[in-house]
């Protein structure tokens, strides 16, 4: 059974750092891909990140890119998604989730994580 854990998230200054961890079991990174998903209050969620082993580098959705880093560790079984130069707008709700695609096949993400909570005070 795949399941899929956050954590990482809480509250931090608007300028500060996060890094959110998704531990992934019931299989394993080669041949799949995990994407970062967040969504705040009275918004659609918004893909973030996504990594897989079956593309060259990872992607990465506008408002993040030179502030996030994705990064797995396949023996841990576990991303990461470093969060950096945080603002109030980046509170959300984040995500992670798997498909069994590379991150640019058109697969749905069929599982998805909890979530965990990341809150920026300004």
């Amino acid at each position: 059974e795949v399941q899929l854990v956050e954590s990482g998230g809480g509250l931090v200054q608007a300028g500060g750092s996060l890094r959110l961890s998704c531990a992934a079991s019931g299989f394993t990174f080669d041949g799949y891909a995990i994407g970062w998903f967040r969504q705040a209050p009275g918004k659609e969620r918004e893909g973030l990140s996504c990594i897989s082993s079956m593309d060259g580098s990872p992607f990465y959705t506008d408002s993040v890119k030179g502030r996030f880093t994705i990064s797995s560790d396949n023996a841990k079984n576990t991303v990461y998604l470093q969060m950096n130069r945080l603002t109030p707008e980046d509170a959300a709700v984040y995500y992670c989730a798997h498909k069994s695609s590379s991150c640019c096949a058109g697969r749905e993400y069929d599982y998805w994580g909890q979530w965990t909570q990341v809150t920026v005070s300004s």
